[in-house]
């Protein structure tokens, strides 16, 4: 598996790779300074299944970079590392597509579990992404098919509906019902609440 680290830190890069290297043997870690060189690549390796990208980027406005890096890469889970953990940012990133939010206070211990759940299938965020959750009550996972979980986690990437319907082949209408049905299970109405939801309850979804 590949993943990619893009941050204008040299230092945290390497200490990064370093510490994700030793961790997963098998993982093959890249490093890109910043957006266009990331972009080049993703270009390079469509086979990346993980890019841990930070915010403040010299060549990206914060969380539109992220658009960029889903259009280069629509197969990798986006995972931010950003100094600015605010709720708004962290909500602005969820709405871009990421899976996963490690603020960069967070000790080594909690980024390594934080990446293997996303590595897993999970979705990480910090403990200030529980605001706007809506009538989110659910204490334990909810039953959910295989074709609804393929659907979940589609979605909680950031894809489209159009895409959903592609990748699984399945009509729009058959993904509207899938997706009303996992709303209703999750107790939200929204992309973002879902995906909250997600971390929340510690699902793992099908890559």
């Amino acid at each position: 598996m590949k993943t990619l680290l893009i941050d204008d830190h040299a230092l945290l890069r390497e200490t990064l790779a370093a510490v994700m290297a030793q961790t997963w043997p098998g993982l093959q870690v890249l490093q890109a300074g910043s957006l266009s060189e990331a972009c080049t690549r993703c270009e390079a390796h469509p086979d990346l299944r993980l890019l841990l990208v930070d915010l403040g980027l010299p060549d990206a406005q914060g969380v539109q970079g992220l658009a960029a890096l889903r259009a280069c890469a629509p197969g990798a889970r986006l995972v931010v590392v950003s100094a600015d953990d605010r709720p708004q940012t962290v909500l602005d990133a969820i709405d871009a597509g990421a899976v996963g939010f490690i603020p960069k206070t967070s000790e080594f211990r909690t980024m390594v579990d934080a990446i293997d759940r996303v590595l897993q299938g999970g979705v990480f965020l910090p403990a200030s992404a529980t605001f706007g959750t809506g009538d989110c009550r659910l204490d334990e996972s909810p039953a959910l098919s295989p074709r609804q979980l393929a659907v979940l986690g589609l979605l909680v990437e950031g894809h489209s509906n159009k895409a959903i319907c592609r990748v699984l082949d399945l009509s729009a209408s058959t993904v509207k019902t899938h997706l009303e049905t996992i709303f209703r299970r999750l107790s939200v109405s929204s992309r973002s609440q879902a995906v909250m939801a997600v971390a929340r309850l510690g699902l793992r979804l099908p890559a």
